[in-house]
Parts: structure tokens; sequence; C-alpha cells
């Protein structure tokens, strides 16, 4: 995977809000010779190569633009790595009802299970009782 999914659709969002906005961008981000994932694979690497761990976001925008508007830009080998982005998520209320049935789901199986686990366990066995009580001294 190069990069993560959510950070290839923030980069793309971005591209597609800017194009929509700067009519000279537009005509470098319709290039037939460039494509998303070349760009992050771009990115990635360039974030690499400067040793540093966190960026601004108008930094990586900034790498993402300049990867469109060069004609001959030497993309770098894809890498396998995690990308963190810090944007919030914003979920539809059909997504809050999944996830809210899926958590009730999740809730219900793990308490069928230790039911079951607490049913299947042996019980102890009671403690034998002495058949005969033996004499006590204050009994006599």
């Amino acid at each position: 995977m190069k990069g993560t999914e959510q950070f290839k659709k923030t980069i793309k969002a971005y591209l597609e809000d800017r194009a929509k906005t700067d009519a000279l961008f537009a005509a470098t981000y319709a290039k037939p010779n460039k494509n998303i994932d070349d760009c992050i694979t771009f990115i990635i690497n360039q974030v690499k190569n400067s040793g540093c761990t966190g960026f601004a976001d108008d930094e990586i925008y900034s790498l993402a633009v300049h990867y469109y508007d060069e004609d001959k830009i030497n993309v770098g080998k894809p890498m396998n790595c995690h990308v963190v982005v810090n944007h919030q998520v914003v979920l539809t209320e059909e997504e809050k009802a999944e996830a809210k049935q899926q958590a009730i789901t999740r809730y219900q199986e793990d308490e069928i299970r230790k039911m079951r686990e607490r049913r299947s366990k042996p019980k102890p066995a009671a403690a034998p009782q002495p058949a005969e009580q033996q004499p006590s001294l204050f009994d006599m």
C-alpha cells in the first residue's frame, strides 16, 4: 500500500478542490501522464528523504502540486508505510447507525460467549461431609 487510503483521499480531495478554483492548476491536474498513486509515492519519498516525521498540511499539499506541475520528475520507488492523517473523519447518520449496530452485535456476541464459557466449566465438587460427627468434650 502506498500510504494509507485516508491520506490518499485527503490529497485527492485537496487537488480536486484546487482544480475547481484555479483554472491554471486544472489544466496541470488533467495531464494524462500524472496520477494520484504516483503523486502519493512522490510525497512519501520526499518526506522520507527530508528526514523529518511531521509536516504541516500546506507542506504536503505543495509537494502534491509540485508533482503535477513538473513534467519530468523522479517519483521514486513505492514504499510500504503507514501515514497518519490528523483530520477528523465526519460520519454520516447512516454510518453512525451502522457503527452502533456493529458495536451492539459485537457486545452481544461477547456476552453469549462468556455465558457459554461459564456453562461449560465443571462445577467444583462439594466438600464431602463427614458421615459421623465426633463427640465433643463439651457434649459430655
